[in-house]
């Protein structure tokens, strides 16, 4: 290498040299390469991230008279070197070569090599046994090796890894069979600190006879396009998973198992304690933020230790949660940044356990529905995922986040409402059963939990005149508000048509005109809203007790038959002619007159106790749920038997007056009147043991059982 007179700045002559030259080189007073041109580029074929930092008689001939190309061939172009001299001191070197006045544009051959050694794709050409023949640049960065060095090296020798083990394989067969083949490799390459995704295509190259002489291999990083795609997809699953259940706790959960562990290896999330009761949340208070953790799910094997579902977690005003929430947009951070160290400083507890589990990046995402803070969510990564949270992630959180939030505020409100349907049922419903000289009654109300909204069954027990009593039960079509408001207009009905002393087929004729007329006059029908009104539809079983006679005579609509116990034990559905339910048909109602021996049982109740999601009411009324082994069962369980026990078992709100044991009339010419004998005691124990046994239980809506 020559080097000219030496100008007396770094500048002097440069700007002349600059104007003629197509290739710029600088390098330091080490002979260090610091700048590298598009032209030096396009001559030598070496990228900018291969020459930085590398010697400078790395680029040049062994003689230093002419450049080096990357492929080891020395290029027909002389160097013109110009020492860079500052403060009186050589600061470096200018390489440079001049433009030819007779250069010609390049032809096909040089033009296509160009394109082979400069594309950004990955491409490396094998002969037929696998040995690669050359090798683009982007090949070489990908295998951390220059062309040179991987010549002659099978493909598996440089690029290590689980998904390129069959690479290998596939260029044999593509040599072999002449078919291009496509596989998807998942692996980090060397030098690399993260895997990526690779797209893998091999080829064969083939003469004009159609014979194959060597086999191309393209690799394509594609992991932009495949985070997007795992993206979208986890998005997608939150869109068919969440609002599964009209549970908040239920929906958090849902929430969590959609995020680990394919989006973080742990996530909790916090919620306002009004959000948890139903009720809608306030603004956020300034200052520390306490929320109830709902939910903490870290994937399984990290060794995360974090507080328990349902405590309470108060968060510093500096924590990125409270931070959060409070702004309404997303935060990303590292365990490194300043405002994750202010927030340890001021929770240190929560500190130390982030640092134990190994934690280096986090997301806090604030959950917001319909413009309302419900609370927010903290999405956590340790060494289980070693890549860092970036901002595509933030956006992702955010996406899931407004997902969930609307899930959260549906399970809310569902909350709010299901509580004051169950207030306004419980207002309407007897509290208990009124004593009766004639009948000893026992009832059960048992709401709904969960997901399930209350129904609209109901019972009561009216006193007639001559030691009679009713027994009535009843079933609303629909859930919610409107079905508990409607079972309360049926039952006054009920009861004022009782009072005039209507045998029960009549006051089944009149309770239908009432339902009929009321849909007829209704100033906003509920079928111009698409629904059908509750009380169209409804079901009611009213029977009347004569304890003189020793008869009950009942009338149903659309009811379920009762069940009759006699005193030996032996159950049986007592056979009411079926009516059509109330407000549905102008067709007449028929009741049948059957014998109560002292001592039966009679138990009335709602198509909840014999219906479930898995069967309907025909194979439930065949089975043995009604059978003589059951009820003889069920008057005889233990008191602590569980309310979802056998026989009756399922979900939904489960309102049950237990059996009406019969007995006549105190009379002093009644020889049969003996409340205090052993008898009787035991019979009045037998039903509190059955009272307090919660085995009549309920599948859908609301069950009643006299």
């Amino acid at each position: 290498m020559n080097d000219s007179a030496a100008p007396s700045s770094p500048l002097t002559g440069v700007r002349a040299v600059m104007e003629s030259a197509v290739v710029v080189i600088v390098a330091d007073a080490h002979r260090t390469v610091t700048c590298w041109s598009n032209g030096a580029r396009a001559l030598l074929g070496f990228t900018t991230a291969d020459v930085i930092g590398r010697p400078l008689d790395a680029l040049l001939s062994a003689d230093g008279t002419a450049f080096r190309h990357y492929r080891g061939v020395r290029v027909d172009a002389s160097p013109l070197v110009f020492p860079l001299i500052l403060e009186g001191r050589q600061a470096g070197y200018l390489l440079t070569v001049a433009h030819e006045a007779d250069s010609h544009p390049p032809d096909d051959d040089q033009l296509l090599t160009w394109a082979f050694y400069e594309n950004p794709i990955a491409i490396g050409v094998t002969d037929l046994d696998g040995r690669l023949l050359c090798s683009n640049q982007a090949m070489s960065r990908a295998a951390g090796s220059s062309e040179a060095e991987l010549r002659g090296q099978n493909v598996t020798e440089f690029l290590t890894g689980p998904g390129f083990s069959e690479i290998t394989r596939q260029l044999l067969r593509v040599a072999e069979t002449g078919v291009p083949e496509t596989v998807e490799a998942f692996v980090r390459s060397p030098g690399e600190p993260r895997a990526h995704a690779w797209a893998i295509d091999t080829f064969p190259l083939t003469d004009e006879y159609d014979r194959t002489h060597a086999v191309a291999t393209c690799i394509y990083d594609y992991s932009e396009q495949h985070g997007s795609r795992k993206r979208m997809a986890l998005i997608n699953e939150a869109r068919a998973h969440l609002g599964m259940s009209l549970d908040v706790w239920g929906t958090a959960r849902e929430l969590a198992e959609v995020v680990v562990p394919r989006f973080a290896d742990a996530v909790a999330v916090d919620l306002l304690g009004e959000v948890l009761g139903g009720e809608l949340p306030n603004s956020v208070p300034v200052g520390p933020l306490t929320l109830r953790r709902t939910v903490f799910l870290p994937h399984s094997g990290t060794p995360f230790g974090h507080l328990s579902p349902g405590e309470l977690i108060v968060h510093p005003a500096s924590s990125p949660v409270a931070s959060c929430l409070r702004s309404g947009r997303p935060e990303l951070h590292t365990l490194a940044d300043r405002k994750v160290a202010d927030w340890f400083e001021k929770n240190p507890a929560e500190a130390e356990r982030l640092r134990r589990d190994g934690v280096h990046s986090l997301i806090a995402v604030p959950i917001h529905a319909r413009g309302t803070p419900l609370g927010a969510m903290l999405l956590l990564r340790n060494a289980h995922t070693p890549e860092h949270f970036t901002s595509d992630d933030l956006a992702v959180g955010l996406d899931l986040a407004s997902r969930a939030a609307v899930c959260l505020d549906n399970a809310r409100r569902f909350l709010h409402e299901r509580g004051i349907a169950l207030g306004l049922q419980e207002a309407l419903l007897p509290h208990l059963p009124g004593l009766h000289p004639a009948v000893e009654t026992a009832a059960r109300y048992q709401p709904a939990s969960g997901d399930t909204e209350t129904g609209g069954d109901w019972f009561d027990v009216i006193p007639l005149p001559g030691a009679r009593v009713g027994l009535v039960v009843g079933d609303v079509v629909g859930h919610g508000i409107t079905a508990a408001a409607t079972m309360g207009r049926l039952r006054t009905a009920v009861r004022t048509l009782a009072d005039i002393d209507l045998p029960p087929e009549e006051l089944l004729t009149h309770l239908d005109d009432i339902v009929s007329h009321t849909a007829d006059t209704d100033e906003t029908p509920a079928s111009e809203l698409g629904e059908i009104p509750s009380d169209v539809g409804a079901t009611c079983l009213y029977a009347v007790y004569d304890p003189v006679a020793g008869v009950c005579t009942l009338a149903r609509a659309g009811h379920l038959p009762p069940i009759l116990v006699r005193p030996d034990g032996t159950a049986h559905l007592v056979d009411v002619p079926a009516g059509p339910p109330l407000g549905l048909s102008s067709l007449p109602f028929e009741s049948t007159e059957i014998s109560v021996p002292e001592g039966s049982v009679l138990a009335l109740f709602t198509d909840g106790l014999v219906a479930t999601r898995d069967e309907d009411i025909d194979t439930r009324r065949s089975s043995s749920a009604l059978s003589t082994s059951t009820w003889r069962t069920s008057t005889t369980a233990s008191p602590n038997s569980s309310p979802c026990a056998p026989p009756f078992g399922g979900l939904g709100s489960r309102l049950t007056t237990r059996p009406s044991r019969a007995r006549p009339p105190p009379s002093a010419e009644s020889s049969t009147v003996r409340l205090l004998t052993e008898a009787g005691a035991t019979r009045r124990a037998l039903i509190q043991d059955f009272l307090n046994s919660g085995i009549l239980v309920s599948s859908e809506g609301a069950d009643c059982c006299h």
